[in-house]
Formats: structure tokens, sequence, C-alpha cells
């Protein structure tokens, strides 16, 4: 019971040598004798430390450090999660794997049932000894999972590490075996407490063992490790992931914000760009951390590099949130010798900056530039895609005649997609109010529906349908299309002036495009041609926003910078254009 009451003196490598359960090789003995004056025992037996797992595969005598190749993960354009989400995998057993993982695989599909069973297991306060794990796990509905379970609810519950420890020490001196996982999920919970001792005492556990790691542990450890002042360690275990595979956006930005903090911004910028160039999608989070840790600095290079990231959001479509706009403001105002002033404001319709009196660009095409994006999005998007897996040829070739012979609209609706804007309404009812607010500002409008709004049913009422079809044209293709194209292609084939509504962001279509002129362009003709639903109509009455004459990206002219930011929770996960603008001038440049 003293070993227990006395574990947090010891990081896990010497508890668990106290327990004379696993005592490393050579290397890592050598290390403990050096860190914590622990004798040589030469003539005592060493066991070998054990593992249920194949994933992580027993260290080559003379192996080199690896992580096994994998196909990359799709980068999502959300938000970051926030370091949690690899402590969640870890918690409900959804380490990612190599293909090498089966056994480890298997074993934790089989618990990932009893995780729910057991999701509410409250963990012991302090740490116990080998007698009161065996009474807890006895009494434990399935034995067999009680390990697992208990490590999970530490998690959740962030136990301290010592309870963890003890956990640890009871099944290497009952089994002579710590499984993989074990030893992942005790990393896990180290890194949430931020105990770099004990995330070493872990890499080094594993590095001696074992030749190969898995992403999880890899993910873990450069968080772990970016976080504290073994932070140039987290660059060493990238550079690791590296030789074999494409590193995730997690570990490159776990770095990236550890050389921020210790101001070594040459390299994170290095990080930021041989991020992008692996087509990693940097998170707001991140950029915020580079304007953030560049505050103050007089550096030329510095400077060009976050004006080039600023012009990233413009060619992007990105919009900054309000945390992130604050950040840059802040930047621009501490730029030692520029008088760089920033204020909040909101654009007029004109386009026009109340505070600097700077015309915005305008959101209209030139002629040709229209003409080229018609015939590429007909060409790539319609022609070139897969149109044809969710409509038949035949079926869009009606459709082009029925648009031929009624051209040109002055408006084009999505009408499944405003038919469910609002839950609570019947869908028809919805598309109802829709079609008579925008007939208000439109004479011509084509709204395409699905078949199945023509059965009179409890959604779609046979007079409402009637009464619609008295001030728009509908065309109803079958239940089973994708109607994008339909859209684009009516919308394009009315003109310059046709605008469309839908709340979808068309993101797909865009990514069909071949060129980054021609998606710049689509893009553009997006913003000033869609019309969007507005989240202030209170749920009660449809409302829906013009589009923008103006167009809303960032802009400079050099001695001015123009930024849109989304300053609410709807903007931010719509397609809502931001209505807030922050203004930045610089009114003299000292010497």
């Amino acid at each position: 019971m003293a070993l227990f009451s006395r574990s947090c003196q010891y990081g896990l490598q010497v508890l668990l040598w106290k327990s004379r359960v696993f005592w490393p090789a050579s290397r890592c003995r050598q290390l403990f004798a050096a860190s914590f004056g622990i004798p040589k025992r030469d003539k005592v037996t060493y066991f070998s430390f054990m593992t249920s797992s194949s994933t992580a595969l027993p260290a080559d005598p003379q192996g080199t450090d690896a992580c096994p190749a994998k196909k990359r993960s799709e980068i999502d354009y959300e938000e970051e999660k926030g370091w949690d989400e690899d402590t969640q995998e870890i918690h409900e057993g959804k380490i990612r794997f190599s293909s090498s993982g089966g056994a480890l695989k298997k074993q934790l599909m089989n618990h990932t049932v009893s995780r729910h069973k057991f999701a509410t297991v409250q963990p012991p306060e302090r740490p116990l000894c080998a007698e009161e794990w065996s009474r807890l796990r006895e009494s434990f509905q399935s034995p067999e999972v009680f390990e697992e379970v208990m490590f999970n609810s530490m998690i959740r519950y962030n136990s301290p590490i010592d309870v963890a420890k003890s956990l640890l020490t009871h099944v290497a001196k009952s089994n002579g075996d710590i499984g993989y996982n074990l030893l992942v999920k005790y990393l896990a919970l180290c890194v949430q407490q931020g105990k770099t001792s004990e995330i070493c005492d872990v890499y080094d556990i594993l590095k001696i063992r074992f030749k190969t790691l898995e992403s999880g542990a890899y993910n873990l450890l450069i968080r772990g490790l970016s976080n504290s002042d073994q932070w140039r360690m987290a660059l060493t275990l990238l550079e690791e992931v590296k030789r074999v595979t494409v590193p995730s956006r997690s570990n490159y930005e776990s770095c990236i914000k550890a050389a921020g903090r210790h101001q070594e911004m040459t390299l994170a910028c290095e990080l930021y760009h041989e991020m992008l160039a692996k087509d990693l999608v940097p998170t707001l989070d991140v950029l915020q951390a580079l304007f953030d840790h560049s505050r103050g600095m007089k550096n030329s290079a510095l400077r060009k590099e976050l004006f080039g990231i600023l012009l990233y959001l413009r060619e992007n479509q990105v919009y900054p949130h309000k945390t992130l706009m604050r950040s840059i403001k802040l930047w621009f105002e501490s730029i030692p010798g520029e008088n760089w002033k920033g204020h909040l404001t909101n654009i007029k319709d004109s386009g026009q900056c109340p505070v600097c009196k700077h015309q915005l660009e305008d959101s209209e095409l030139t002629e040709e530039e229209y003409n080229n994006l018609r015939e590429r999005i007909i060409t790539d998007v319609i022609h070139g895609t897969d149109t044809f897996r969710k409509t038949s040829p035949q079926e869009f070739e009606a459709f082009q005649t029925f648009v031929e012979n009624r051209l040109p609209f002055d408006i084009v609706i999505d009408g499944l997609n405003i038919s469910h804007i609002m839950p609570r309404k019947m869908q028809c009812e919805n598309l109802f109010e829709a079609v008579n607010y925008l007939a208000k500002d439109y004479a011509r409008l084509l709204v395409l529906g699905r078949k199945h709004m023509l059965t009179n049913s409890s959604n779609w009422k046979r007079e409402v349908m009637k009464e619609m079809q008295n001030k728009a044209d509908f065309f109803f293709a079958e239940n089973i299309s994708e109607d994008d194209a339909f859209l684009l292609y009516a919308t394009l084939r009315s003109g310059k002036h046709c605008k469309f509504v839908t709340r979808d962001f068309l993101r797909d279509h865009k990514a069909c495009l071949s060129d980054s002129v021609t998606r710049h362009l689509f893009r553009k003709w997006q913003r000033g041609h869609q019309i969007v639903f507005s989240s202030s109509a209170g749920g009660k009455r449809i409302k829906f926003l013009p589009a923008c004459s103006y167009d809303c990206v960032v802009q400079t002219t050099g001695d001015t910078w123009h930024i849109p930011y989304k300053d609410t929770f709807e903007e931010k996960y719509s397609y809502q254009i931001p209505r807030k603008w922050l203004c930045l001038q610089q009114k003299y440049r000292t010497i």
C-alpha cells in the first residue's frame, strides 16, 4: 500500500520498475539510473514488457522509430473541435489504426458496445492497492472489459494521474502484460492534464518496445509535448510521422502554436506553408495564434507572411470569427512605426465604407468573365461530373427544353431546400411564403421542385401548390434527382441579372472547376447572386437578404484593409454573407 500512496513521486517507468513487472531494455535502464539514481542490477532477470496489440510492433533490436503508412483522412472545413477530439476518440475506443492493427482494432470493436453500457462508472478518488483493484474488478458486471471501461471513465472525469498509475501497476502485476490501448488511454489522460514528465515516460516505453506506433499515439504525443517546455520533441515526432505518411492538420497546428508561443515565428511560418503544400486546410484557431504571437514585432518578412494569410482568406472566401478579427486588429495596431487604426463597422448597401469612405469592389462580373464562367460551369460541372448519376440524360434534356422555352427568369428557387427552412411549418407553407415574398421584387420566378410535391399529403397540399403555380413556373424533377445542376443551368442561361435561392454552399460544384481563376469567378458570381434566408427573422416569418452589390471578401488598397467577419453563431454556420467589417487605415507611417 505504501507504494501506491507514494506513487505521485514516481514516473510510470520507475513505478513499474519498483513493481518488478516492467524492467526495460538496457538503454532505458541507463536512462532510469541517470534520472532517478537507481542502482545497477546486473544479476536480476529483466522481464519483457508484453502487449496484446499487433498494431504496435515489437522493436527490432536495430530498428528505427517510424509510424505505419496509412491513407490520408479527409480534412473537413468546419471549425477545429479543439484538442478534446483526440481524447474523445481514445476514451471511446476509436484509436486510428494502420493496416497492421487488426488485433487491437478487433479488440476495441468488441468493447464498443460495452462503453455505452458502462458509461457512468465512477473512478476511485485515490490510488488503490492490488487487492482493492481486484475486488472492484470481480464485482464488475463484465470483468473482461473492466480496465478499458475504467480508463474511459478516468479520462471523462479527469481522474488524478496517481489513480491511473495504480491501475496500470495492478494490470502489469496481474497479467505480466499492459495492453497497448491501455497505455494510449493513460497517455490521453496525461496529455489532458499537461503532465509532461509522464508523457515523456510513456513515449520512452513506446519507442523502446515498439518500432511502429499508430497515428492516435502520435497525435497525443505531439499535442502533449507541444504544450510543454519539451516542445521541440514534438517537432522530432512530426518528422518521424512525415517519413511514412502525411501528418494530420492537428499535428501541424500543435507544432505551429508551440513555435509561436516561443517566438520562433520563422519556424511557425515554415510549418504553416508546409501544411498548405500538403493540402491541409488550416483552422481559424491556428491563424489566430499566428497573429497573436506576432504582435509588436518589427519584422518585414513576418509582416509579409501575415498579409499573405489575409490574402489566403480572400482567395478562399474564408470569413474570420469575431475573436480572430480582434487578433488581426490588435496585430495591425501593434506594428511598430506604422500607425494602423482599426474600426468595426457596417458597410452600406452602396458598398461605401462609412469609416474611410472607400468604395468596395463591385460583385458584378464583366461580360467576358460571365460568358467564360457560364461555359466552364456547363462544361465542367453540369456535363463533366456525375450529374447523370442523380438524374437521367432524358430528364435533363427535358429540363433544358423547358428552360429555353421560358427564358429569361429573374430568380431561380431550390424549392425542396427552401421548403425545410422552418421545420415546425408544413413544407408547402414554407415554400408558399417564400414564393410570395420573392414575387414582390422579381417578376419571373422558376421553382425547382420534386414530383412528390404534386401528391396531396400532410406536407404538400394540392390547393396550395396550385396557387403557387399561378405565381411562378415550376419544374418537377424525379424524387431521386439532384437539382443543383438544374439550378446553375437555369440561372446562368437567364443572364447576369438572374439571382438564385438555396441554402446550399455549392462547394462540390465549385471544386469541380479545374482552375483557380474560374473558381474565383464562381465564388464572386455566387456572392453577388445567391439570396439567402435571414436567420434574424425569429422563426416566425420568412425573410431573405438581398445579394450584395459589393464583393464580400478581404480587400486592400495598400494603406487600407477591409475584412468581413461573421459575428453570430448563425452566420458562422450558414452561407449568409457577413454584414460586419473591420476597417483598417494607416494614418501615417513613421520612420
